[in-house]
């Protein structure tokens, strides 16, 4: 009996990166289920939303990843054309041979610094365009993705269990309560799922695109989803302790029948 053989090297590395179109297909799953389980309701259409920005992210991510050739050659080009023009002008200047004391070379010296650093600045300017514009495409779309994360937040505030638990009568501004026991476990979960992917989709620019401004922006909005997250599993723990006493009384009332 031969041994199975090892995966190979791109058969790991499908667990070692985040695959977008998964990403899509799991938020057009859940799409479908909350609109299966909850026809018509608020959570559907913004989870409608989340499915456009997931197949936006994956495209835009794609495209982040891949050198844009055209900005390149045009800073590369201007900054040797600076270059060439910087040091063109050195070598036309007539200086005299003997300078007229120690001061007028310490200005000497101060002006070719000067003139160094400007340049520099210049050809850094020139050379790091790209990396600023794809930086800034990745955070507008990291905020859209922290905004929705704030509107799945609000979707879930109404769906308080203690409500279900207590006999306190409502008033007049009270939402409305027409959701069972099982029903608003279910939708809490569904909003716990659509704050997870919400930071997967933040977390394939951070993946697709290495700069530190980016990484730290995905990391406020992973600490936002997962607070957000951890006041809804809050509220389900809440549900399932109320649905154990439940059970239990049940229990304890069968056995005094028999």
């Amino acid at each position: 009996m031969t041994s199975p053989e090892p995966p190979t090297l791109g058969a790991r590395r499908n667990y070692r990166h985040l695959d977008p179109a998964r990403i899509v297909e799991t938020v057009r799953r859940l799409r479908a289920r909350i609109a299966e389980r909850f026809p018509d309701s608020g959570l559907g259409k913004v989870t409608a939303e989340l499915q456009g920005l997931a197949e936006h992210a994956a495209a835009r991510s794609e495209k982040m990843a891949r050198p844009h050739w055209p900005i390149r050659a045009g800073a590369l080009a201007a900054s040797a054309l600076m270059i060439a023009i910087a040091v063109g002008a050195a070598l036309s200047l007539h200086l005299s041979a003997k300078i007229e004391g120690f001061p007028a070379l310490v200005q000497t010296l101060e002006s070719s610094v000067n003139d160094v650093v400007f340049l520099g600045i210049a050809v850094y300017f020139l050379l790091t365009i790209e990396r600023r514009m794809k930086r800034r495409e990745a955070l507008k779309a990291i905020h859209e993705l922290r905004s929705l994360a704030h509107i799945i937040d609000m979707h879930q505030l109404t769906k308080d269990p203690e409500q279900l638990l207590s006999d306190a009568p409502s008033t007049p501004s009270s939402p409305a309560r027409s959701m069972t026991r099982p029903e608003i476990g279910r939708y809490l979960n569904y909003c716990s799922e659509c704050l997870s992917l919400t930071s997967k989709l933040a977390v394939l620019y951070a993946e697709r695109f290495d700069d530190p401004i980016v990484l730290d922006a995905v990391s406020d909005l992973e600490d936002l989803t997962t607070g957000l997250s951890r006041k809804i599993w809050q509220k389900v723990m809440v549900l399932e302790s109320a649905s154990g006493a439940a059970d239990s009384d049940v229990r304890r009332q069968m056995r005094d029948v028999r």
